[in-house]
Parts: structure tokens; C-alpha cells; sequence
């Protein structure tokens, strides 16, 4: 089943993937290209339309990300965004030019109705608040444009040519700051694009499960369960398309939260599942040490997962696929185009030069998270399996600062699982949506009944979003952080220390490392 098309071209803003989560809101499939994409590939495409991102640079500035005429004359609607509306009025004749005020944060807009993109928003007022960022600004529009918003320092907040289908916007609509931004969205993707909105988990899911059983044929295929979200609903997605021809293989690395690789066997016991424990705890510790580099770290864990499966696979005889539940942030961090490498996942950027596996399967590659827990209850899945508390493949080893040894593993893991059981205790356990302990690599004097201790401190992370691209520390309760740190402090030898973390992401990321 194809489905209708609107591309993100990336020009290297921050909010690239927000924009085609909220595309993908308004049920409509989206994909985020490179701004290097030769026009005639998109051309084939054939998108219902083409928004252009924000970026960091100047558009007249040589050295900046441009893009040809040529994309002008497709026929094709385009939205730009930020530096995407920059680019739209110098690429077309318009005036760039460095702002006499520069704009940040929210700002309140004034905008003419008469146009499709703001006057197809219903209940959009003739002013309200956006968010800008920007220290360049378009002095003049090009010719056939006219100006459709502004604000007190920004002339041309919003411009378009409505014969040409191309519209323009200095703010960013995909934020939730801008009062009415998804609405303005959904008039440009299902209004002027003629989208018909075909985008649904349901539609997805029939697809891919058409798509793994055409792939794999009557061959056999392997797939790293976690037990976390992603990989289990990869599992039932694989399940459902191959059956009897899935080996799930659960390796427990040793970098798990205490008891965790009981749980994780006991929720799939009852699966109908070929689903194989391998317990290689001392194989990655041994491969681990010394080691204290975050990247080496995910590498390192990469590849010895990827020889862990082959030495499994030889087992079962004839595996020609890997599969892995790959999600697109996953994929942005690892390195994404042109974009930079925030940190490399150990199911992505990870995986080593050599596979020895015919083709990995990545059935969740191009979906968000929430979209996977969608996907997860479409499937028919259990709140247990789709809510559970988002886990990265190197677990714990990426929330020990520095090198891993088991002392701090068992401290890290008690430690955890004090923090964890409180949040519960609290009725949190549903929000925050992510929330978990960093055994530092610092130490600090602190005092113990008379006596001096010179131990570790750890940092507690809880933060709340909806598509892990971005997010905001979570505000837990000052009593909630006292209780939680008393115990720890009390109950966790080598612990005399605890920090909360409140920085959000970006500028941060969720984890540590």
C-alpha cells in the first residue's frame, strides 16, 4: 500500500523530526530527506508537497545549505520554515538581511486570515503568540509574494504566493509555543497539498507485515528482544508476518536493572515465541574493561551483541535476516544525512563493519516512539509490554560514568531500583515518561553517623515528552526527591550524595551518555 508523500527537506535545524511527527499527525506520511537530495529523486517521488527546514546559517552566506531553482518549477506546494522561509525569499529574488532585533521565544504574531494557510485554521485569531528564533530576517519578499504576517521587529513573519502554492513562515509552527502551529500545519498538508490523511498504525501494520513475509520469503530470522517497547512490538509485528520462522533471542549483557532479565523472560514465557535467554554477562564485562569513552562504549557493546546472534544463529542453522526495533530517533542520533552523530545507538551506528547475516530487518525504522506504542496496541499488545519504561540496548553500562565494573553495576542497579520504586509509590509511574539513576564517576566528602566518607554521587533523571526528540526535566515533588534520596543514601552502600538533573533536551540529551 503507498501512501501519500510530503518530504522534509533538512537544512540543519534543530526541529527537523518534529516537523514530520506533527506531518504524520495530521495522518499524513512523512519522511525528512537531505537538503542535497537531487531535485530529480524528488521529483520521482512524486510528494503532495515539500517543507523546507530550519537551520542555523545565514542563507547569504556561501558556505550555507541552498537548494536550485529547479525545485520551484515542480508544481509541487512548499512550506518554509524559519530558514526554509529565508531560503525561499533569496533562492526567488527576496532580501535576507541580519535583524536590527533579534527574535527568541514566544512572540505575539499578527496574521491576515485572507490566506489559506492561516485563515484555513479555524479559530486562528488575527493575532496570537508563536515561537521565533531567528537573527536574520526577510527585509523584502520576492516578486508575486505578498506578506501574510508580521510582528513588531519582523515585517515579513509570514509571506506567500498562493498562484504557486508556495507559503512561508518565519516562526516555527511545529513547536507547541505557536498558539494554533499544528492547525496551520494541517491546512498546509490537507488543504493545500490535497492530502487525503491515509497515514494510520493500522494501514502501517498491514504493510509491514506484507513487506517482512515478501523480504524473508520461506527463510528464517533472528531478533534482538530487549523486552523494551521497541523491541517487543517488532517482535509481535515479526510474529504476526513469519511465525514459526522468528527466533527471538533475549541477551542478557549484564547491563540489565535488578531482576530485570527474569522479568523480561517471564512477560514472554507465554508469547508463542521461539524465544532463546543467552546470559553473556561476563563476555561483555570482560570486553568492557577499561573502557570509559561513551562511544566506545556503544560500539563496542554494538558489535559484540551482532557476535552474540551470529554465534546464536549457527545454533539454529541457516539465519539469513537480523531484525532489530530500530526507531527513526535512534536513527537521527546515530547520524542522520548531513547531520551530526549526538551518540551512537548499539543498534545503529553501532553495528560493526561486518554482519554476518544476509539483510537487517528494521520493521519500526521510519516511527517515532509514540507511533510504536500505537503500533504496539494495534497489535494487540499489553499496557504492561507498551508502556513500559523506555531502556537503552546498552542499559546500564551507558548510565555508569566512565569505566564499568560490577561493584558500581550492583551499586547503580539498587540505587535504581529505589528511585524507580518510589516514583511508583507516588502514582508517577505513568509520567514521567522516562525516569532513571547516572551513577556518577565523581566522589565527595560527606558524613556518616561520626566517621568521614569519600563516596560516589548519583543523579537522578526523570524528564516528560512525546516523541523523545525533545523534552523537559519532570518537576517531581521536592518531598518525593527527599524521600527517594534518604533512602538511597541509607540503603545503597557507597552513595553519600544525590543531585537531580534539570536540564532539558535539547540542550541536553535524555541519557547520559
Amino acid at each position: 500500500m503507498s501512501h501519500q508523500l510530503i518530504i522534509v527537506l533538512d537544512f540543519g535545524g534543530q526541529y527537523n523530526q518534529l516537523i514530520a511527527r506533527r506531518v504524520r499527525e495530521c495522518g499524513v506520511y512523512c519522511e525528512v530527506w537531505s537538503h542535497k537530495t537531487d531535485i530529480a529523486k524528488i521529483a520521482e517521488a512524486k510528494p503532495a508537497g515539500i517543507i523546507f527546514t530550519g537551520g542555523p546559517n545565514s542563507v547569504y552566506d556561501e558556505k550555507s545549505p541552498h537548494i536550485g531553482k529547479e525545485i520551484f518549477e515542480l508544481g509541487i506546494p512548499i512550506l518554509g520554515i524559519c530558514y526554509g522561509a529565508q531560503l525561499i525569499a533569496y533562492t526567488l529574488g527576496g532580501t535576507v538581511q541580519t535583524c536590527t532585533v533579534s527574535e527568541y521565544g514566544k512572540t505575539e504574531t499578527c496574521y491576515d486570515r485572507s490566506s489559506v494557510l492561516f485563515g484555513g485554521t479555524d479559530g486562528l485569531p488575527e493575532s496570537a503568540v508563536s515561537w521565533m528564533s531567528h537573527t536574520d530576517y526577510v527585509a523584502k519578499v520576492p516578486d508575486g509574494f505578498r506578506i501574510t504576517a508580521h510582528t513588531k521587529d519582523c515585517p515579513a513573519a509570514g509571506f506567500e504566493d498562493a498562484d504557486r502554492r508556495f507559503y512561508a513562515v518565519q516562526f516555527h509552527p511545529e513547536v507547541n509555543h505557536t498558539q494554533y502551529g499544528i492547525a496551520m500545519l494541517y491546512s498546509f498538508v490537507r488543504g493545500i497539498c490535497g492530502s487525503v490523511g491515509d497515514w494510520t498504525m493500522s494501514g502501517y501494520a498491514k504493510t509491514a507485515i506484507e513487506d517482512i513475509r515478501r523480504k524473508v520469503g520461506d527463510k528464517k530470522a533472528l531478533l534482538a528482544l530487549s523486552g523494551g517497547v521497541d523491541s517487543s512490538v517488532a517482535a509481535a509485528l515479526l510474529a504476526r508476518a513469519i511465525g514459526p520462522q522468528l527466533t527471538c533471542i533475549f541477551v542478557d549483557h549484564g547491563f540489565m536493572r535488578k531482576n530485570e532479565g527474569d522479568e523480561v523472560e517471564n512477560a514472554f514465557k507465554d508469547f508463542g515465541l521461539n524465544f532463546v535467554r543467552v546470559n553473556a554477562a561476563d563476555r561483555f564485562i570482560n570486553k568492557l574493561t577499561g573502557v570509559s569513552e561513551p562511544e566506545q562504549k556503544r560500539k563496542l557493546i554494538g558489535e559484540e551483541f551482532i557476535r552474540v546472534f551470529e554465534d546464536e544463529a549457527k545454533k539454529i542453522g541457516a539465519v539469513d535476516f537480523l531484525a532489530q526495533g530500530t526507531i527513526y530517533p535512534d536513527v537521527i542520533e546515530s547520524g542522520l544525512g548531513d547531520a551530526a552523530v549526538i551518540k551512537s545507538h548499539h543498534n545503529v551506528g553501532g553495528l560493526p563493519d561486518y554482519v554476518d547475516f544476509k539483510e537487517i530487518i528494521e520493521p519500526l525504522r521510519m516511527l517515532f516512539k509514540d507511533e510504536v506504542r500505537a503500533l504496539g496496541r494495534e497489535l494487540g499488545l499489553s499496557d504492561v509490554l507498551v508502556d513500559r519504561q523506555p531502556f537503552p540496548g546498552p542499559g546500564l553500562a551507558i548510565r555508569i560514568i566512565g569505566e564499568i565494573t560490577r561493584e558500581k553495576l550492583d551499586i547503580l542497579r539498587d540505587a535504581d531500583l529505589i528511585f524507580r520504586e518510589e516514583i511508583a509509590n507516588a502514582g508517577l509511574d505513568k509520567k514521567p515518561d522516562q525516569y532513571f539513576a547516572v551513577l556518577t564517576n565523581n566522589r565527595s566528602v560527606g558524613v556518616m553517623g561520626d566517621g568521614r566518607t569519600y563516596d560516589y554521587t548519583l543523579a537522578l533523571r526523570a524528564v516528560t515528552t512525546s516523541d523523545f526528540m525533545t523534552a523537559d526535566f519532570a518537576p517531581l515533588p521536592y518531598e518525593l526527591l527527599g524521600k527517594i534520596s534518604a533512602r538511597i543514601v541509607n540503603e545503597v552502600k557507597m552513595v553519600n550524595r544525590i543531585v537531580y538533573d534539570v536540564t532539558t533536551k535539547p540542550p541536553a540529551t535524555i541519557e547520559w551518555e
